[in-house]
């Protein structure tokens, strides 16, 4: 298994891309740290002593995206308007197998369809890298608190106590389950109004103190700032409408959820909306308008 011209088979570099696109939220980073993770692996004189070379590989890439994780704030800070994670179509691709098989640690945890969730990356885009490195591969992928602290270079307790910061982070900005039935019937009801351009419907599926987030990312327009309250969002997304008159709205699984792709009349994708609901209502809308962001959605 460590033979110097070994190949890894195709699920290894899906858990890998699985691993990175978490603690990243870019697809395209996430492929690049695996690339350099694999590039570490064959520049080994000797690949023989390495007992598990797909754990070796997972706490390599780990590695280095907390090196990358490191810089992004530097870079978010130049990022003109709102960041968003990077939205993804194929769900089946971001469920993979857990790293580790060892028995898991006492704790809350999520599963793997609900992390790639756009409001758990949200989140974790809030936290250190320290943080959220430990609570991906804790909570996430099942790693212990000790093979953590071997690939972050901490004690164990540490890295308990990052993942108890970072579980919090996310109990004060989560929600509560949504039932996918109850999800698919509110976002089509969502396409309904927006499509006939009903500003009363709108208003009616969303929070009184809805929030709503678009991430041009300077390339197309899009709002600079979040936009509060149900009525002044509903009147953003008919704007769009109005602006756009071939704007076609597309039911899509977006990140592993119901969501909606909005096109124009050639089949371009315009923008990516993820929502979250609580109570019965929307509460939180996510608009990834950055081309950039959207090149596997054409």
């Amino acid at each position: 298994m460590g033979a110097p011209g070994m190949t890894f088979p195709a699920a290894d570099r899906e858990l890998l891309v699985n691993v990175a696109y978490r603690l990243l939220g870019s697809v395209s980073e996430a492929e690049d740290a695996v690339q350099e993770a694999y590039a570490r692996w064959y520049a080994l004189g000797d690949r023989s002593q390495v007992g598990s070379p797909t754990g070796w590989l997972v706490t390599t890439v780990s590695r280095i995206c907390l090196d990358v994780l490191g810089s992004a704030r530097a870079r978010r800070e130049r990022y003109v308007g709102e960041w968003l994670p990077e939205p993804v179509p194929d769900s089946t691709r971001w469920t993979s197998q857990t790293v580790s098989d060892g028995p898991a640690d006492p704790a809350d945890r999520v599963s793997l369809d609900e992390s790639i969730g756009m409001a758990l990356l949200v989140v974790l885009d809030s936290m250190t890298p320290a943080e959220r490195v430990a609570f991906v591969l804790h909570d996430v992928f099942r790693y212990t608190f000790a093979e953590i602290g071997a690939i972050m270079g901490r004690s164990p307790q540490a890295c308990r106590q990052l993942a108890s910061s970072a579980r919090r982070r996310v109990r004060a900005r989560g929600h509560g389950h949504v039932p996918s039935e109850e999800r698919t019937r509110v976002v089509a009801a969502l396409k309904s109004a927006w499509e006939n351009g009903d500003l009363t419907a709108l208003v009616g599926l969303l929070d009184p103190d809805a929030t709503a987030v678009t991430d041009g990312g300077g390339v197309v327009s899009a709002t600079l700032r979040p936009v509060h309250g149900a009525d002044a969002i509903a009147r953003l997304l008919l704007g769009v409408r109005r602006r756009q008159p071939d704007l076609t709205i597309e039911p899509a699984t977006v990140n592993g959820q119901a969501g909606l792709v909005a096109r124009d009349g050639v089949g371009r994708t315009l923008a990516v909306v993820s929502v979250t609901i609580a109570g019965g209502f929307i509460d939180r809308v996510w608009a990834v308008r950055n081309p950039e962001k959207l090149t596997r959605w054409t």
